[in-house]
């Protein structure tokens, strides 16, 4: 089989083993990155194609006279356009449920950077402030403990699940907002409104759709507590960055921890990075990035392409 991999670094680099994937094939063709004009001569010829964010439209589908199977090296499956592949017998795969550790220890770091106040704390101790202190205990930056706060969790699917999991070490409520827009309220659920308004911190894993589309917008943000944190590491989507910004900048809620925007990368001129909060933390899209499950990713792929061999294809999508 001839397998090709168009975007190997937006896995990862030497710290991953690739050794188990480049063994399958008779002719591998591993790429850093793929460019959208350099797609279609890439594929040409290959039997399987293997992408994480490179796009794969129905015209290099189609023309992909060999392809036999797309393997993408995610959950998501926005960059194939899936009906073009089904019109030209293309199978297709995805990755699932291999970054759940990774996720919830991000969720909880930015917790806790925001709780503690660590980034006050680090930036009062590296220039100098603690030095001149006249005591051996700073305490510019008060701030209280998450024990007997409530946490608010909206999507509850694997991530949720996980964080909700993890909320009981460290004696956190947890409520398990209804699906938005669902007018019928589901067992041990919590309806939405009443999850924004009672929750300390609110964590956002739902998907993307059009219920969920800027969800945490004006009057979302107006129903939190000022004292609460709001946290996404689903899709940028979700949140009106503009409402956002407004929000934390007068203080109507207390602080908001990002790993995603609306686009990404994002542009200079994004409202969030040019705000220079305090009260917000922005990470460039890594809380599933961590090596042990960029690992667990590249394994899948192994996984998937030996049970395709095998005639039975494992997270088969078509």
């Amino acid at each position: 089989m001839k397998i090709v991999f168009l975007d190997q670094h937006s896995i990862g680099k030497d710290e991953i083993n690739f050794c188990a994937l480049r063994k399958l094939g008779t002719a591998c063709r591993f790429y850093s990155e793929t460019a959208n004009n350099q797609v279609a001569e890439r594929i040409a010829n290959a039997d399987i194609v293997i992408v994480n964010k490179v796009n794969l439209d129905a015209h290099q589908l189609q023309n992909a006279k060999h392809l036999k199977l797309v393997c993408i090296a995610a959950t998501g499956t926005n960059n194939i356009d899936l009906a073009a592949a089904k019109k030209a017998k293309v199978q297709v795969c995805n990755i699932r449920n291999y970054a759940t550790p990774s996720v919830v220890q991000h969720v909880f770091g930015l917790i806790f950077t925001l709780a503690s106040r660590l980034q006050e704390h680090y930036s009062a101790t590296r220039h100098g402030d603690w030095e001149k202190a006249n005591q051996f205990c700073m305490l510019d930056y008060p701030y209280s403990e998450l024990a007997g706060k409530t946490m608010g969790i909206i999507g509850y699917g694997t991530l949720g699940r996980a964080v909700a999991k993890a909320t009981g070490c460290f004696d956190i409520k947890t409520l398990v907002a209804n699906r938005p827009g669902d007018l019928k309220l589901k067992k041990n659920r919590v309806a939405l409104e009443d999850t924004i308004s009672d929750s300390d911190i609110i964590t956002l894993h739902c998907p993307l759709a059009e219920n969920t589309r800027q969800l945490v917008n004006r009057q979302f943000l107006q129903a939190m507590k000022p004292s609460a944190f709001l946290i996404n590491t689903a899709r940028g989507g979700l949140i009106n960055e503009g409402d956002l910004a407004e929000a934390l900048k007068n203080r109507e809620i207390a602080g908001a921890g990002l790993d995603v925007l609306i686009k990404e990368p994002p542009d200079s001129q994004n409202i969030l990075l040019n705000s220079n909060l305090k009260n917000l933390l922005i990470t460039p899209h890594v809380a599933w990035a961590s090596i042990e499950s960029r690992q667990r990713l590249v394994d899948q792929l192994v996984v998937n392409i030996n049970s395709y061999i095998s005639g039975d294809l494992d997270n088969r999508l078509i």
